[in-house]
Protein backbone atom coordinates (compact mmCIF):
# COMPACT_ATOMS: atom_id res chain seq x y z
CA UNK A 1 0.00 0.00 0.00
CA UNK A 2 2.89 2.38 0.80
CA UNK A 3 4.53 1.58 -2.52
CA UNK A 4 1.32 2.35 -4.43
CA UNK A 5 0.98 5.63 -2.59
CA UNK A 6 4.58 6.62 -3.51
CA UNK A 7 3.99 5.85 -7.18
CA UNK A 8 0.71 7.75 -7.24
CA UNK A 9 2.31 10.79 -5.60
CA UNK A 10 5.13 10.70 -8.17
CA UNK A 11 2.63 10.70 -11.01
CA UNK A 12 0.67 13.54 -9.44
CA UNK A 13 3.86 15.63 -9.03
CA UNK A 14 4.71 15.01 -12.63
CA UNK A 15 1.19 16.00 -13.63
CA UNK A 16 1.65 19.36 -11.99
CA UNK A 17 4.67 20.08 -14.20
CA UNK A 18 3.52 18.42 -17.38
CA UNK A 19 0.30 17.81 -19.21
CA UNK A 20 1.71 14.73 -20.86
CA UNK A 21 1.07 11.75 -18.63
CA UNK A 22 1.56 8.46 -20.39
CA UNK A 23 -0.53 5.33 -19.97
CA UNK A 24 2.71 3.61 -19.01
CA UNK A 25 2.90 5.68 -15.83
CA UNK A 26 -0.55 4.51 -14.71
CA UNK A 27 0.10 0.93 -15.72
CA UNK A 28 2.91 0.75 -13.17
CA UNK A 29 0.36 0.96 -10.31
CA UNK A 30 -0.67 -2.39 -8.80
CA UNK A 31 -4.24 -1.19 -8.40
CA UNK A 32 -4.40 -0.46 -12.15
CA UNK A 33 -3.36 -4.00 -12.93
CA UNK A 34 -5.98 -5.41 -10.53
CA UNK A 35 -8.75 -3.34 -12.06
CA UNK A 36 -7.80 -4.24 -15.64
CA UNK A 37 -7.55 -7.92 -14.77
CA UNK A 38 -11.01 -8.03 -13.10
CA UNK A 39 -13.38 -10.27 -15.03
CA UNK A 40 -16.54 -8.18 -15.31
CA UNK A 41 -18.23 -10.79 -17.47
CA UNK A 42 -17.75 -13.39 -14.76
CA UNK A 43 -19.14 -10.95 -12.17
CA UNK A 44 -22.22 -10.30 -14.35
CA UNK A 45 -22.82 -14.05 -14.70
CA UNK A 46 -22.60 -14.43 -10.93
CA UNK A 47 -25.25 -11.73 -10.43
CA UNK A 48 -27.56 -13.44 -12.92
CA UNK A 49 -27.22 -16.76 -11.10
CA UNK A 50 -27.95 -15.10 -7.75
CA UNK A 51 -31.05 -13.39 -9.17
CA UNK A 52 -32.37 -16.70 -10.51
CA UNK A 53 -31.79 -18.35 -7.11
CA UNK A 54 -33.69 -15.58 -5.28
CA UNK A 55 -36.62 -15.81 -7.72
CA UNK A 56 -36.72 -19.60 -7.35
CA UNK A 57 -36.75 -19.37 -3.55
CA UNK A 58 -39.51 -16.74 -3.64
CA UNK A 59 -41.58 -18.99 -5.92
CA UNK A 60 -41.18 -21.98 -3.61
CA UNK A 61 -42.21 -19.95 -0.56
CA UNK A 62 -45.26 -18.62 -2.40
CA UNK A 63 -46.36 -22.08 -3.55
CA UNK A 64 -45.92 -23.48 -0.04
CA UNK A 65 -48.39 -20.85 1.27
CA UNK A 66 -46.16 -20.52 4.34
CA UNK A 67 -47.03 -16.88 4.92
CA UNK A 68 -50.78 -17.57 4.94
CA UNK A 69 -50.54 -20.58 7.19
CA UNK A 70 -51.81 -20.54 10.77
CA UNK A 71 -49.21 -23.12 11.79
CA UNK A 72 -45.88 -22.26 13.37
CA UNK A 73 -44.54 -18.85 12.40
CA UNK A 74 -41.89 -18.69 9.69
CA UNK A 75 -39.97 -16.15 11.79
CA UNK A 76 -40.74 -15.95 15.50
CA UNK A 77 -40.85 -12.37 16.76
CA UNK A 78 -40.21 -11.48 20.42
CA UNK A 79 -43.48 -11.32 22.38
CA UNK A 80 -42.85 -7.71 23.39
CA UNK A 81 -41.75 -6.50 19.95
CA UNK A 82 -44.95 -4.52 19.37
CA UNK A 83 -44.29 -2.40 22.47
CA UNK A 84 -41.36 -0.78 20.70
CA UNK A 85 -43.77 0.97 18.36
CA UNK A 86 -46.48 1.75 20.92
CA UNK A 87 -47.39 5.44 20.98
CA UNK A 88 -47.09 7.22 24.36
CA UNK A 89 -50.35 7.48 26.30
CA UNK A 90 -51.96 10.61 27.65
CA UNK A 91 -51.78 10.13 31.42
CA UNK A 92 -55.20 11.74 31.82
CA UNK A 93 -56.53 8.22 31.31
CA UNK A 94 -55.32 7.16 34.77
CA UNK A 95 -54.18 10.18 36.77
CA UNK A 96 -57.37 10.46 38.87
CA UNK A 97 -58.07 6.72 39.22
CA UNK A 98 -57.29 5.14 42.60
CA UNK A 99 -59.56 2.07 42.52
CA UNK A 100 -61.67 -0.15 40.29
CA UNK A 101 -65.33 0.70 40.82
CA UNK A 102 -67.86 -2.08 41.36
CA UNK A 103 -71.33 -1.23 40.07
CA UNK A 104 -74.77 -2.79 39.77
CA UNK A 105 -77.57 -2.23 37.28
CA UNK A 106 -75.62 0.30 35.23
CA UNK A 107 -77.22 1.74 32.12
CA UNK A 108 -75.55 1.65 28.72
CA UNK A 109 -75.32 5.45 28.68
CA UNK A 110 -73.73 5.67 32.13
CA UNK A 111 -71.32 2.86 31.26
CA UNK A 112 -70.20 4.66 28.12
CA UNK A 113 -69.96 8.18 29.55
CA UNK A 114 -68.31 7.33 32.88
CA UNK A 115 -66.15 4.37 31.96
CA UNK A 116 -65.79 3.19 28.36
CA UNK A 117 -65.17 6.63 26.86
CA UNK A 118 -62.54 7.39 29.51
CA UNK A 119 -60.84 3.96 29.45
CA UNK A 120 -61.69 3.67 33.16
CA UNK A 121 -61.77 0.05 34.38
CA UNK A 122 -64.78 -1.24 36.29
CA UNK A 123 -66.43 -4.42 37.53
CA UNK A 124 -70.14 -4.96 36.83
CA UNK A 125 -71.26 -7.18 39.72
CA UNK A 126 -74.49 -8.39 38.09
CA UNK A 127 -73.01 -8.66 34.60
CA UNK A 128 -73.23 -12.44 34.16
CA UNK A 129 -75.23 -13.70 37.13
CA UNK A 130 -77.98 -15.20 34.98
CA UNK A 131 -75.87 -16.74 32.25
CA UNK A 132 -76.26 -20.54 31.78
CA UNK A 133 -72.48 -20.70 31.31
CA UNK A 134 -72.06 -20.03 35.01
CA UNK A 135 -73.34 -23.50 35.89
CA UNK A 136 -72.49 -25.33 32.67
CA UNK A 137 -68.90 -24.45 31.84
CA UNK A 138 -66.25 -26.72 33.35
CA UNK A 139 -63.21 -28.64 32.12
CA UNK A 140 -65.27 -31.58 30.83
CA UNK A 141 -67.67 -29.25 28.99
CA UNK A 142 -64.87 -27.77 26.90
CA UNK A 143 -63.14 -31.13 26.49
CA UNK A 144 -66.29 -32.74 25.11
CA UNK A 145 -67.07 -29.71 22.96
CA UNK A 146 -63.75 -29.54 21.18
CA UNK A 147 -63.45 -33.30 20.79
CA UNK A 148 -66.93 -33.57 19.27
CA UNK A 149 -66.76 -30.85 16.62
CA UNK A 150 -65.30 -31.26 13.17
CA UNK A 151 -62.04 -29.37 13.50
CA UNK A 152 -61.46 -29.55 9.74
CA UNK A 153 -64.20 -26.93 9.34
CA UNK A 154 -62.20 -24.48 11.40
CA UNK A 155 -60.75 -21.64 9.31
CA UNK A 156 -57.58 -21.93 11.42
CA UNK A 157 -57.00 -18.23 10.99
CA UNK A 158 -55.91 -16.00 13.87
CA UNK A 159 -56.12 -18.95 16.26
CA UNK A 160 -54.08 -18.39 19.39
CA UNK A 161 -53.22 -20.58 22.34
CA UNK A 162 -51.53 -19.33 25.51
CA UNK A 163 -49.77 -22.07 27.52
CA UNK A 164 -48.45 -19.59 30.11
CA UNK A 165 -46.28 -21.56 32.55
CA UNK A 166 -47.38 -25.02 31.40
CA UNK A 167 -45.71 -27.45 29.02
CA UNK A 168 -48.75 -27.66 26.72
CA UNK A 169 -48.24 -26.86 23.05
CA UNK A 170 -51.88 -26.94 21.97
CA UNK A 171 -55.45 -27.09 23.21
CA UNK A 172 -55.56 -30.76 22.24
CA UNK A 173 -52.76 -31.48 24.73
CA UNK A 174 -54.67 -29.65 27.47
CA UNK A 175 -57.69 -31.90 27.05
CA UNK A 176 -55.50 -35.00 26.99
CA UNK A 177 -54.03 -34.35 30.46
CA UNK A 178 -54.52 -36.85 33.27
CA UNK A 179 -57.89 -36.72 35.02
CA UNK A 180 -56.43 -36.01 38.47
CA UNK A 181 -54.44 -33.06 37.17
CA UNK A 182 -57.44 -31.71 35.29
CA UNK A 183 -59.42 -31.81 38.54
CA UNK A 184 -56.65 -29.90 40.34
CA UNK A 185 -56.28 -32.62 42.97
CA UNK A 186 -53.69 -32.08 45.75
CA UNK A 187 -50.17 -33.01 44.70
CA UNK A 188 -50.87 -32.55 41.01
CA UNK A 189 -49.03 -29.98 38.89
CA UNK A 190 -50.97 -26.73 38.53
CA UNK A 191 -51.99 -25.38 35.13
CA UNK A 192 -53.55 -22.30 33.56
CA UNK A 193 -54.15 -21.73 29.84
CA UNK A 194 -56.02 -19.45 27.49
CA UNK A 195 -57.21 -19.56 23.90
CA UNK A 196 -59.41 -17.72 21.45
CA UNK A 197 -62.17 -19.69 19.85
CA UNK A 198 -61.73 -19.55 16.09
CA UNK A 199 -63.96 -22.51 15.26
CA UNK A 200 -67.34 -21.41 13.92
CA UNK A 201 -69.11 -24.59 15.01
CA UNK A 202 -67.82 -24.32 18.57
CA UNK A 203 -68.60 -20.60 18.62
CA UNK A 204 -72.26 -21.18 17.81
CA UNK A 205 -72.55 -23.67 20.67
CA UNK A 206 -70.75 -21.42 23.16
CA UNK A 207 -72.99 -18.45 22.36
CA UNK A 208 -76.00 -20.40 23.60
CA UNK A 209 -74.59 -20.13 27.12
CA UNK A 210 -73.88 -16.41 27.39
CA UNK A 211 -75.25 -13.10 26.16
CA UNK A 212 -73.92 -9.78 25.04
CA UNK A 213 -73.38 -7.88 28.33
CA UNK A 214 -76.51 -5.89 29.12
CA UNK A 215 -74.61 -2.65 29.71
CA UNK A 216 -73.33 -2.50 26.12
CA UNK A 217 -75.53 -0.26 23.98
CA UNK A 218 -77.38 -1.45 20.90
CA UNK A 219 -74.92 0.56 18.83
CA UNK A 220 -71.98 -1.26 20.38
CA UNK A 221 -70.87 -4.34 18.51
CA UNK A 222 -69.72 -7.33 20.53
CA UNK A 223 -66.89 -8.91 18.56
CA UNK A 224 -67.77 -12.53 17.75
CA UNK A 225 -64.31 -13.92 18.57
CA UNK A 226 -64.34 -15.08 22.19
CA UNK A 227 -61.43 -15.62 24.57
CA UNK A 228 -61.46 -18.34 27.21
CA UNK A 229 -59.10 -18.62 30.19
CA UNK A 230 -59.13 -21.62 32.51
CA UNK A 231 -56.98 -23.03 35.28
CA UNK A 232 -56.28 -23.51 38.95
CA UNK A 233 -55.04 -21.28 41.77
CA UNK A 234 -51.78 -19.44 41.25
CA UNK A 235 -50.33 -17.21 38.61
CA UNK A 236 -52.53 -16.45 35.64
CA UNK A 237 -51.31 -14.10 32.93
CA UNK A 238 -48.05 -12.20 33.46
CA UNK A 239 -48.00 -8.38 33.43
CA UNK A 240 -48.52 -7.29 29.83
CA UNK A 241 -50.44 -5.01 27.50
CA UNK A 242 -52.50 -6.34 24.61
CA UNK A 243 -52.30 -5.54 20.94
CA UNK A 244 -55.96 -5.88 19.94
CA UNK A 245 -58.40 -3.56 18.22
CA UNK A 246 -60.85 -2.64 20.99
CA UNK A 247 -61.43 -2.63 24.77
CA UNK A 248 -62.45 -5.93 26.33
CA UNK A 249 -64.86 -7.40 28.83
CA UNK A 250 -64.21 -10.65 30.70
CA UNK A 251 -66.87 -12.57 32.62
CA UNK A 252 -65.84 -14.60 35.67
CA UNK A 253 -67.94 -17.78 35.49
CA UNK A 254 -66.19 -19.97 38.04
CA UNK A 255 -63.57 -19.32 40.68
CA UNK A 256 -62.15 -15.96 41.73
CA UNK A 257 -59.47 -13.92 40.05
CA UNK A 258 -57.36 -10.99 41.21
CA UNK A 259 -56.53 -8.38 38.57
CA UNK A 260 -53.60 -5.99 38.91
CA UNK A 261 -53.80 -3.00 36.56
CA UNK A 262 -50.75 -0.81 36.00
CA UNK A 263 -50.51 2.43 34.04
CA UNK A 264 -48.26 2.56 30.96
CA UNK A 265 -44.55 3.20 31.70
CA UNK A 266 -44.73 6.89 30.81
CA UNK A 267 -47.38 7.37 33.51
CA UNK A 268 -45.83 5.35 36.35
CA UNK A 269 -44.96 8.46 38.38
CA UNK A 270 -48.35 10.08 37.82
CA UNK A 271 -50.78 7.18 38.19
CA UNK A 272 -51.36 4.33 40.62
CA UNK A 273 -51.39 0.58 40.18
CA UNK A 274 -54.87 -0.64 41.11
CA UNK A 275 -56.41 -4.03 41.92
CA UNK A 276 -59.78 -5.73 41.67
CA UNK A 277 -61.04 -9.14 42.80
CA UNK A 278 -63.60 -10.53 40.36
CA UNK A 279 -66.16 -12.97 41.75
CA UNK A 280 -68.33 -15.52 39.88
CA UNK A 281 -71.06 -13.75 37.91
CA UNK A 282 -69.11 -10.49 37.67
CA UNK A 283 -67.69 -8.89 34.52
CA UNK A 284 -64.55 -6.79 34.48
CA UNK A 285 -64.15 -4.23 31.69
CA UNK A 286 -60.64 -3.00 30.83
CA UNK A 287 -59.03 -1.34 27.85
CA UNK A 288 -56.23 -3.88 27.75
CA UNK A 289 -54.53 -2.00 24.93
CA UNK A 290 -53.74 0.83 27.34
CA UNK A 291 -53.73 -0.67 30.84
CA UNK A 292 -51.01 -3.19 31.64
CA UNK A 293 -52.63 -6.12 33.43
CA UNK A 294 -51.75 -9.24 35.38
CA UNK A 295 -54.02 -11.91 36.84
CA UNK A 296 -53.87 -14.36 39.75
CA UNK A 297 -56.33 -17.19 40.33
CA UNK A 298 -57.28 -17.11 44.01
CA UNK A 299 -57.51 -20.26 46.16
CA UNK A 300 -60.63 -22.34 45.62
CA UNK A 301 -62.16 -24.00 42.59
CA UNK A 302 -61.07 -23.80 38.98
CA UNK A 303 -61.24 -20.37 37.38
CA UNK A 304 -63.11 -20.12 34.08
CA UNK A 305 -63.66 -16.85 32.24
CA UNK A 306 -64.94 -15.91 28.82
CA UNK A 307 -64.59 -12.53 27.20
CA UNK A 308 -64.53 -10.53 24.03
CA UNK A 309 -63.74 -7.14 22.55
CA UNK A 310 -66.40 -4.48 21.94
CA UNK A 311 -66.42 -1.25 20.02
Amino acid sequence: MHRIEERLNAILRKAENSSDISKKDFSKLDVTNKLTSFNFLKFANWKIKLSVLVLLLAHLLYKSDIFNSSEECFLEMPSDASKIFREPENCDMCILISQVDKVLNISALEFYEKYAKLAKPLVVSDGAVNWPAKSSFDFDFFKNLYKSIDRTKSPRKNCQFFPYQTEFKSLEQVFDMEVDRAKLLPGEKSWYVGWNNCNDEAGKILQKYYDKPYFLSNNSENIAMSWIFMGGPGHGAHMHVDNVHYPSWQAQLRGRKLWKLAPPPECLYKCKTIEATVEPGEIIVVDTNRWYHQTFVLPGEISITIGSEFD
